[in-house]
Parts: structure tokens; sequence; C-alpha cells
């Protein structure tokens, strides 16, 4: 063999090895699990606000907060603007400085690529691409008036957009295939049409008028109008298809370079409003046919939740071959974070949690014992993922803030384990119950975990009466449960209950025996 040759086999070796611990996302029982470095890993997430990412000299007084929440990932939006500010001339300064401090701090990233679409309009476009409309058509509304949003039925604007997410993916297939700082992207940021649920501008028109693709559910005509009609509910469906296209045309270039898991995220849609008055054709629970068809690049659909309703609005999502991600599980301060995040992991094995506009959040917040709770569970909780020994319960709460108590039970084993989310010895004035949750973590046919606050939990069988042999709380230290405190006196109530205070995240070891 020529010695150059050999020198160049030897050079790819290590890059073959290092690309075969690229992340992915992974088949696991019913659930799908997001693996980094070979393993599988659960986000403890945080998404900064817009622009902190823009100034990396105040991003950097953040990264003590992180880790005082006990975070183990960023979410940082990259901007197309801040990286092609002249066509074809690329600067990832941004970037670059987001994964040295990322690095720095020992913590992953998942990147949003602010591109064409941000809350649906197009504010992040570089400049060259706004001045000149001519090029770079705009979606109009059905009076003619144009819109600050990339029309998605222009090949000149995804395919701008494309070549810089290339760019992009191909600057960090060239600086972090290594480190594996990112572990996924997510492609636009919240898609969808305002104020109409259509575009109307003339690429639109053209393509409304033609055959949509054959094989689109609920879709059936010689032409989109004639298929959908001109309902905002049928354009929204023509809205769904034109933009998962464009989501999907850009995941690809992206992916030719570099491939990373790839999700795109929706903006909710109030109970009861009309398309045209939510960003219309996102990956909407209604719109799922749509978007899978149409986006086969895209790994999974993801809810961005400002609303109450969590428990309501994030469970359509847990549906077969989809990975549970909350990339904005509202407002980073919210008392209830910590118990949606052990919602969303035990309901419905989600790979992550992140709440918006972390780096305005104390470092104090009580979301940092959830996460450190959830953190010291970890391999716990990966290992049973996709199986019927991890349970998520929490209140759920409607749109208008309305909390059902109605207590929820699952079975372990023999046993009935039933909680309750008033919490007997506190005044119900003095808790919160929207914030109560628990985990429960089967380890035999009559043992689990419990790890929460708020809850209390009895037990039942279906045959002869269930007592609680034990009830120890405790910590895990190395994945082994270290029992600190024997609860069997007054804090279960003499054998009745299992208690999780509503003042603090705390775990409890349960044995269950029965007798008759």
């Amino acid at each position: 063999m020529p010695l150059s040759v050999a020198i160049l086999l030897a050079s790819l070796l290590p890059l073959s090895s290092a690309l075969a611990q690229a992340p992915s996302l992974v088949a696991k029982g019913e659930a799908v699990q997001l693996h980094v470095d070979g393993k599988p890993f659960l986000i403890r997430g945080g998404e900064l606000g817009n622009s902190t990412a823009s100034d990396l000299d105040a991003l950097a007084a953040h990264w003590e907060t992180f880790e005082a929440v006990d975070m183990n990932t960023v979410l940082a939006p990259v901007s197309w603007e801040l990286i092609e500010p002249e066509e074809g001339v690329f600067d990832f300064s941004s970037v670059d400085g987001l994964l040295e401090q990322a690095r720095a701090a020992k913590m992953k990233l998942v990147l949003l690529w602010f591109g064409s679409y941000k809350n649906s309009m197009s504010s992040y476009a570089p400049s060259w691409v706004k001045r000149d409309p001519d090029r770079f058509p705009r979606a109009e509304a059905a009076d003619g008036t144009p819109q600050e949003i990339l029309s998605p039925y222009a090949p000149a604007n995804w395919q701008a957009d494309a070549e810089a997410f290339r760019a992009l993916m191909a600057h960090l297939r060239n600086t972090d295939n290594r480190e594996r700082t990112v572990i996924m992207v997510q492609v636009e940021n919240e898609l969808g049409m305002l104020p109409d649920a259509r575009d109307h501008s003339p690429e639109a028109e053209a393509a409304f008028a033609a055959p949509p693709p054959a094989g689109l559910p609920g879709v059936e005509g010689g032409s989109w109008r004639a298929a959908v009609g001109e309902t905002p509910e049928g354009e929204e469906l023509f809205s769904a298809w034109g933009l998962a296209r464009y989501a999907n045309a850009v995941a690809e270039a992206g992916l030719e370079a570099y491939d990373l898991p790839l999700f795109v995220n929706a903006a909710l849609n109030r109970p009861g409003a009309e398309p045209g008055a939510y960003p219309s054709g996102g990956p909407l629970e209604h719109l799922f046919g749509i978007w899978e068809a149409t986006a086969p690049a895209i790994d999974f659909l993801a809810p961005d939740i400002y609303f109450e309703s969590l428990v309501e609005r994030v469970a359509p999502y847990d549906y077969e071959g989809n990975a549970v991600f909350i990339p904005e599980a509202n407002r980073a301060g919210r008392e209830e974070a910590g118990a949606d995040m052990l919602w969303a992991v035990g309901a419905l094995d989600a790979i992550g949690f992140s709440p918006f506009s972390i780096e305005d959040i104390a470092e104090d917040h009580s979301l940092g014992e959830a996460y450190r709770l959830v953190a010291s569970l970890e391999d716990l909780i990966l290992g049973t993922q996709g199986t019927d020994a991890l349970h998520g319960l929490k209140p759920s709460v409607s749109f208008g803030g309305d909390i059902d108590l109605t207590p929820q039970t699952v079975t372990i084993g023999d046993y009935e384990v039933t909680a309750t989310f008033k919490d007997p010895w506190t005044p119900l004035e003095a808790q919160t119950p929207a914030a109560h949750g628990v985990m429960l973590i089967a380890t035999g046919p009559s043992e689990f975990l419990a790890a929460g606050r708020g809850a209390t939990l009895t037990f039942a069988r279906e045959e002869g009466q269930a007592g609680i042999e034990a009830a120890d709380s405790g910590r895990m230290e190395d994945g082994r449960f270290v029992a600190l405190r024997r609860m069997n006196g007054d804090q279960t109530h003499q054998g009745r209950h299992v208690r999780l205070p509503p003042d603090g995240f705390t775990l409890q070891r349960v044995r269950l025996y029965s007798y008759d």
C-alpha cells in the first residue's frame, strides 16, 4: 500500500469511529430515546431568550446559574442573519463562541435554527433577503398585503435558507464531530401562517391551483382548491403541506453535511381559535399526518407549551415513533416546572424538558431540586423508559386554569397505587396543587421509588389487603438507593399512606405487602 494512502486511511479511522457515536434517536420498547456518545441521554434543559446567545459576553455570566439548576443542556438560537450577513459570506464566530462556553461548562447544546421562520415571521432572515422581495417573495394576505413572512412556495426562499443551513451543519461537522457538544438541531422555529390560514401570494395561488401530492391524509382532488376548499380549516392543510415541504428541504440540505437528529416545534393553537388566528399549518396535532408524510427528513415534532393545560396539550405528541421533547415548557421561573418535568419523563418517556428564557431563573428555584432528583435517578429512568415500570402523575389543568384533582391510579405488580394531590396536613390555601406531581419507578413486583412533591399515595389489591411493609426516605448514590429515615410512624399515618410533602422534592422507597 502506498504510504500516502496508508496515511489517508489512518487519518480517517478516528473520524469514522467518532461518527459511529453520533447522537441518534433509538427505539426502546414503546419509547424513543436520545443517545449521546452511544448511551441514552436525558435532557435537563433550558432555552435561552431569543437574543441572549448573540451577546456572548452577557451569556458568559449565566453559566453558573445553569450549573446551579443542574442543567446538562442549553437550547440556543443560531440566526441566519448573523452567520450569513452577506450572501455566500459566512461568519461562525457566534457559533464558535457558544460552543466554547458550553464546553467550558461541560454542557451539551441543542441549536435552534432561526432561518426563514421564527414565530411565523421572517425577522431573522438576512437583510440581503429582506431587501429583495422580487427575488425572495413574501407571503400575502387575502387582500394582497405583503407580510413579513417569506412565502414557502417560492423556491428561491427555501434554496437560500437550505444553503445557509447546510453551511452551518458543515461547520459543526468540522468543528464539533469529536466533542459532540451539539446533540440536536431544531429546523426553523414555530412555522405558521398569519394573519390568514394560508399564503395568497402569486406563488401560493399557483400551487393552490395545482394537484396535491398523492397519499396525503385527508387530501384528495384535482387541485388543492378542489381537495380542501376555501375554508380556513381546509386552507390550513395546504399551509401544513407547504411549510412541511419547506422545512424538509432545509433539513435535507443540512443532513447532507452532518447527520444529527432534527426536529420542528409547534406554536400551539388556543382552543376554539380559527386557523389564521394562530400560526396555522405548523406541526399541530390535527396536522401530524401531513407533516409526517411531507417531511421525512424531520425526526420528530415537538410542542411549545405556554398554556396551563400542559398535560392535555403535550400528551398527543406521544405517538408511535415520535420522540417526546418539550423545547419551550413555558417560561422559566414557574413553580409548576419541576412537576411538569417529572410527569413528561415518567408518563410520556420524554427525552427532555426545557423552560424558556432560562437565563432569568433564580439559582435556588425548585426546578433545580427536580433536576437534581432526576439526575440521581437517570440510570433507572432510562432503563425503564418504554416499559410499564415507569409512571408519571400530576393534576391536569384546563386552558382556563381549573385544576382537576381527581385521584390517579397506576398498577405496580399486584398493587394499585393511587395518587392524590392535596396534602392532608397542609391547609389547601397554602398549597399549589398544579405544582404537585410524582414519578414512580417500579424496582420489583411490590417495591417502587416515589420521587416528587405534594402527592399522597394509597394502595390496594384486587384480592386481599395491601399494606406498607416499609417506607424510607433517602437519596440515590451511584445508582443505589440509600435509606436515611424509616417513615412507618406518623409520616405514613401509621401505615395508611405514603406522603411526599408539598414544600420540596423528595425521594422515598416503598415496599408493599399483602394480608387478608
